[in-house]
Order: C-alpha cells, then sequence, then structure tokens
C-alpha cells in the first residue's frame, strides 16, 4: 500500500488535509517554547541596551566636563589676550597677576592677588584691566598683596574730563558699579557720556587711564556742586587676571626693577 502510494499519490489529499488539522495542534505545542525564547532574547537586548545606556551615560558626562573646561579655558585665553593688548599699548613695565580671593564684606571692596614683595610690588602700585583703573595695592607681603578697589567708600583717584580737561576726584561709594565725582561746580562744562580718565596729579595713578564714563548728572537749583555718577571702565567683578604698573620714574629710580624694554611677564602661574 504504501509502495502504491508512493508511486501514485493516492493518500496526497489525505495528509494535506490532516496537515490543516494538525498545524494548530503543532502551533500551540510549540507555543510555549517560542515565547520562551521571544522573552530570553528581549530581556537580553534590554540589558544590554540599559548597559549601552549607562556607559553612553558616562561618556558624555566626561566630555560635557571636558567642553566645560574648554569653554573656561577658552574664555581665559581671551581675558589674556585682552589684557596683553593693553599692555602693548602701555609705555610702563606690567606684569600680570591672578585673584586669589575676594572680600565679601558688602561696604569693602578688596581683592588679594598672587604677586607681592618679591615681584617688586608696592604699597600704593596701580592696578588696571584691560578696560581701566581697578584700584591700588594697600598691603603687601612676601608672596601676595591687597588691592583697594576703586568703588571702596575709602578710595579716591584724581581725574579729569577726557574732552575738556576739566579735574575732579572720583570716589568710591560703596557700590560696585558707581563712582562718584566731587567738587564740581553746578555750572560746570560735562556731559554723559564724557570719558572721565586719570590725572596723574599724586603721582600715584599714570594720567591717561580710563577710570569711567559720566552716566548721571543732577543739577539742583541753589546747590553749589552739582552730583555727577559714574559707571568704572574696568570690569570689577568680572577681572580673573589684572596688570601691576610701574611708572616709569619708579623703574629708573630702582635697580631691582627691569627696564622697559622686557616691559611685559605673564608668569601669573598660568
Amino acid at each position: 500500500m504504501m509502495t502504491v502510494d508512493h508511486r501514485q499519490g493516492h493518500l496526497e489529499k489525505v495528509r494535506s488535509t490532516l496537515s490543516v488539522f494538525v498545524y494548530p495542534l503543532q502551533y500551540v505545542a510549540n507555543l510555549p517554547v517560542a515565547v520562551i525564547n521571544w522573552v530570553s532574547e528581549a530581556l537580553i537586548t534590554r540589558a544590554r541596551l540599559i548597559e549601552e545606556n549607562a556607559r553612553l551615560r558616562d561618556k558624555q558626562l566626561v566630555l560635557n566636563s571636558k567642553i566645560q573646561k574648554f569653554q573656561i579655558l577658552e574664555a581665559e585665553n581671551e581675558r589674556l589676550r585682552e589684557l596683553l593688548q593693553s599692555s602693548e599699548k602701555l609705555d610702563e613695565r606690567v606684569l600680570i597677576a591672578e585673584l586669589l580671593a575676594v572680600d565679601l564684606q558688602p561696604f569693602r571692596h578688596q581683592i588679594i592677588i598672587n604677586k607681592g614683595r618679591r615681584e617688586g610690588v608696592y604699597d600704593g602700585q596701580a592696578i588696571v584691566d584691560a578696560h581701566g583703573v581697578m584700584g591700588q595695592i594697600v598691603h603687601v607681603g612676601p608672596f601676595s598683596s591687597t588691592v583697594l578697589l576703586l568703588t571702596d567708600p575709602t578710595h579716591a583717584i584724581p581725574v579729569q574730563i577726557n574732552r575738556n580737561g576739566l579735574r575732579s576726584i572720583a570716589v568710591g561709594t560703596g557700590q560696585s558699579h558707581i563712582l562718584q565725582l566731587e567738587h564740581l561746580p553746578n555750572n560746570v562744562d560735562i556731559k554723559e557720556g564724557d570719558l572721565v580718565v586719570s590725572s596723574g596729579l599724586g603721582s600715584r595713578f599714570p594720567a591717561g587711564y580710563p577710570v569711567g564714563v559720566v552716566y548721571n548728572i543732577s543739577r539742583v537749583a541753589g546747590e553749589p556742586f552739582v552730583k555727577v555718577t559714574i559707571i568704572p571702565s574696568a570690569q570689577l567683578e568680572k577681572n580673573r587676571e589684572v596688570l601691576l604698573i610701574w611708572p616709569e620714574t619708579t623703574i629708573e629710580s630702582s635697580p631691582d626693577f627691569e627696564s622697559p624694554a622686557d616691559d611685559i611677564d605673564i608668569s601669573a602661574g598660568l
């Protein structure tokens, strides 16, 4: 019978019909194995994805940290370029210093820099940044110095209006962004936007350095003096590096100082 069926195929239709009925039973019988294989593969894939995501997050954290460091270095390089461009315009010897600390008392505007007596720093020495005068040295230690900023209420600097040479005194107000001009008559020739520069009187601050820009002028009838406020040119709250200045007269009188030909020292611990 089997030989006849093999040769003539009489039972082929029967087998086809039976396979239709048997297939669902085979599918149901194989379903648990298929489900187990699918779940196992899904769990392995999920675990692999979780591990890969964790690794990518760690890598992203490292890259973000590096990007932030690069941004900080880029900003620092930009500040140093500004300082060096500023120093190229000066005839005096200058030295770049870095900030070590800032006085946090609200009405006391002082900073500490990383240069001291061993670099030739002296009391009363002028400090500037790439934009203008910042203040002066009030205390010198062997390795660091304290700077009194322009905005400190105890600070005063002789100035003049760059437009007409009018002289005055710029004093600190205790506010980080405001100076005040003292002893100007009520009818004085001064305008908002006038550039105020150091006059050089008193031989402490060299002449011609930007101090600030006239911001507001208040004239009161019957008052003998006009109230003038100016905005400092220096970025007093943003600087991380500053320039120490040695006037030419100081350089010539001190054999320990270098000549103006060697006027730039960028050994600020960079």
